[in-house]
């Protein structure tokens, strides 16, 4: 945000630099910036420094605190957006106006809707306004007033009532299922655990223990672990095919590539090693001769571990004694494929581990499908990957390039196209030479993919020049840099996974996504790049992530029907709807979906002059927007130590803006419809009932004061009635 607001105001982009003694070399006037840990600021007279936690106090304690939240909640409103009201369907939002109507003024936010209507919301009914879940430029727009709404919103009500009843019934049905209660002895999982070279996270802590419960219940496990790139997923897994085969049980692994199988493969194989397990593999790689030998091992009983492709799930492989099936990034399986898992998952457990983000909202979404365990919370050893937007030239790319192999690092060139393999590769020949190159991409056949990333992973190249097909399953330590063509050809999800492939050792990895300077990216395409330089710190995967995931790939975890709805509703108000339906169906009392009115005559607002950067205005209401839909108070009073934090003491406009925020949240605890106030005195107008307090005010702090003691009044009211 303060690159962004930097970059606005000198209408130019940060030049990167080095380090400090690049600074000095700079040219007068030059506008830079420098990764590194800096406590505060500085002036000398070459230059003024200005570090983020000058503007930003509270970011260095956050750093070395990753917010579970902070990693989840990625889906906050930003101009540009598709959004969806509640009562006036699908619109995209532009930003927020200043408003004053008889002399009070408040923050709206304006929404364009089709036919070019616009309609100004209060910002207080953020808690009625989602993300929709794509751009703008990508949706059709609602008309305001038209019956496409209301319609669409009925039907997907009814039909999420008779999903939430569907998936409690399968809840029921999981519940009344028997499988192998799986408990290993306690010395032999003590002496497997010490194998750990790290410290679990506390994170990781939890989704080992929920998942050795599981398998101990007597019940089949379903448990998805869910964890950004590089937070120990592996180590759960391997925690649980421990308990399995110590418990005297054969435990499958599948993985949807080769690739990902051998690195596997070394995984289990040394964490196992002295143990008396065998771990073998299987997939298209594997010899005939082997392959024979592991199914023999498999229907015998010998082989303890098998690690596979989809072939693991083949007709031909049959188990002895299977008690776990753990299936790495599920998502990547096709339809015929999951079946084939399905079929080998019947009547024992199951756990499958996912990049892909789940919101904590949509945890309720998995009841009766899957338990779900979420790692954010990352390793002490991650380093955050260096991300830098910048137009691409010869001279970047050489030195670059030259900047890793010096230091015995290896790259990725990554290219969105087959079709711009060929170009870059001739660029590069002609830029280094002696550079050793190895290419993978979706022409070459599956065995040659697989042997060239196997070959890079071991050091035989200094660069592996690909397609995005190294997003996922390449581990491989020494790289450090990525280059990215044509950056604005991904997704931003996709950008993220493939950020996860450098600086996976000890080494800060650096990925540089390189602009053509003769075709530059479009607007919507910027802002998608600036969110990933934004979010570059550890633990950021699954904001930017929440923040692109579309609508086929939230519909890749609920499934095909689901899917339908999100198109017609959006992600966020899907996710608010599917909850409340499975409160209904569960018995629970569900209150009707409404937000109180307050009139209370008092401006407020977020000036301008105070947060300068609409994005970030917008942004902040939507926070609030989020903590009034959850009513929690502790919340709200977190985000005014965060406004003050980061913005300085508050102007009077912005504490008003507070204050009406926690009457609001009163007023809904309270059954408060409408709150109002004037100069002569306020009232609160409940169900059947309206309670006054005449008594004059002359300023707004008097005013809300007697509001606070209004709601003092309805409360004790309320007590009385009950009693």
């Amino acid at each position: 945000a303060l690159l962004r607001q930097a970059r606005e105001r000198l209408e130019e982009d940060a030049v990167p630099l080095s380090g400090w003694l690049a600074l000095r070399a700079a040219p007068p006037g030059c506008f830079a910036r420098i990764d590194g840990a800096l406590a505060a600021g500085f002036r000398t007279p070459e230059a003024s420094v200005v570090a983020l936690a000058d503007v930003r106090p509270s970011y260095a304690r956050e750093r070395g605190q990753p917010s579970p939240e902070l990693a989840f909640g990625g889906g906050q409103l930003q101009p540009g957006d598709a959004v969806v009201h509640l009562d006036h369907g699908l619109g995209a939002l532009r930003g927020v106006e200043t408003v004053t109507v008889d002399g009070v003024s408040e923050d709206r936010l304006l929404l364009d809707y089709a036919d070019g209507a616009t309609k100004l919301v209060p910002a207080d009914e953020t808690d009625r306004l989602w993300r929709y879940g794509a751009e703008a430029e990508s949706v059709t727009l609602d008309r305001l007033g038209g019956e496409a709404w209301p319609k669409r919103r009925a039907e997907v009500e009814a039909q999420l009532a008779e999903t939430a009843q569907a998936l409690l019934r399968m809840a029921r049905e999981r519940e009344a299922l028997k499988a192998p209660a799986l408990r290993p002895p306690r010395a032999a999982m003590a002496r497997f655990a010490q194998g750990f070279p790290y410290s679990l996270t506390p994170d990781q802590e939890t989704a080992i223990e929920a998942t050795l419960q599981d398998l101990a219940a007597g019940r089949p496990m379903d448990r998805l672990v869910c964890g950004d790139v590089g937070f120990g997923k592996t180590e759960v897994a391997l925690r649980a095919a421990a308990a399995a085969v110590l418990a005297g049980y054969q435990v499958a692994v599948l993985a949807p590539t080769t690739v990902l199988v051998r690195q596997h493969l070394d995984t289990f194989r040394r964490r196992f090693a002295g143990l008396g397990v065998r771990v073998e593999g299987l997939s298209r790689l594997s010899a005939p001769g082997e392959a024979r030998a592991v199914r023999a091992g498999l229907d015998s009983g010998e082989v303890g571990i098998a690690i596979g492709t989809q072939a693991l799930a083949a007709k031909g492989v049959r188990f002895r004694k299977l008690g776990l099936v753990i299936v790495d990034e599920e998502q990547r399986f096709g339809a015929r494929q999951k079946a084939m898992l399905r079929r080998l998952g019947e009547g024992v457990h199951n756990l499958s581990l996912t990049a892909t983000p789940i919101p904590r909202s949509l945890q309720s979404a998995l009841i009766g499908l899957q338990s779900l365990s979420v790692i954010a919370t990352p390793p002490a050893r991650r380093q955050p990957i260096r991300t830098l937007q910048i137009p691409a030239s010869d001279g970047l790319l050489k030195e670059a390039l030259a900047r890793e192999n010096r230091r015995g690092g290896q790259s990725f060139v990554v290219c969105p196209r087959i079709a711009d393999i060929a170009p870059m590769r001739a660029r590069l020949k002609r830029l280094m030479p002696r550079l050793k190159l190895i290419e993978a991409h979706g022409d070459m056949p599956a065995e040659e993919i697989d042997e060239a990333m196997v070959r890079f992973a071991e050091g035989e190249a200094d660069a592996l020049l690909s397609t995005n097909i190294v997003e996922t399953g390449l581990d491989v330590p020494r790289a450090n840099t990525m280059l990215v063509w044509h950056p604005d050809r991904f997704g931003l999800a996709q950008l993220h996974q493939l950020r996860g492939r450098v600086g996976r050792g000890r080494t800060r990895g650096n990925i540089m996504l390189l602009t053509d300077p003769e075709d530059p990216p479009s607007a919507a395409a910027a802002r998608r790049l600036h969110t990933l330089e934004a979010f570059d710190r550890v633990g950021a995967g699954f904001a930017i992530s929440a923040r692109d995931m579309d609508l086929r790939g939230a519909g890749d975890l609920l499934g095909e029907e689901q899917a339908g709805h999100l198109k017609l509703i959006g992600i966020g108000l899907y996710q608010h709807m599917l909850d409340r339906a499975l409160r209904q169906a569960r018995g629970e009392a569900v209150a009707e979906d409404w937000s109180p009115t307050l009139a209370t005559g008092i401006s407020a607002g977020i000036p301008e002059d105070y947060i300068s950067d609409d994005a970030l205005r917008v942004e902040t209401h939507a926070r609030l927007g989020e903590i009034l839909r959850h009513g929690d108070m502790a919340a709200l009073e977190d985000l005014a130590e965060e406004i003050e934090d980061r913005f300085g003491p508050p102007p009077e406009l912005v504490r008003h803006w507070l204050a009406l925020a926690r009457l609001r949240l009163r007023c809904k605890r309270l059954g408060v419809r409408r709150l109002e106030g004037g100069p002569q005195g306020v009232a609160a107008q409940l169900p059947g009932e309206r309670l006054i307090l005449r008594k004059p005010s002359q300023t707004a702090e008097e005013r809300l004061s007697l509001l606070v003691r209004l709601l003092d009044n309805v409360r004790r009211h309320r007590g009385k009635q009950a009693a």
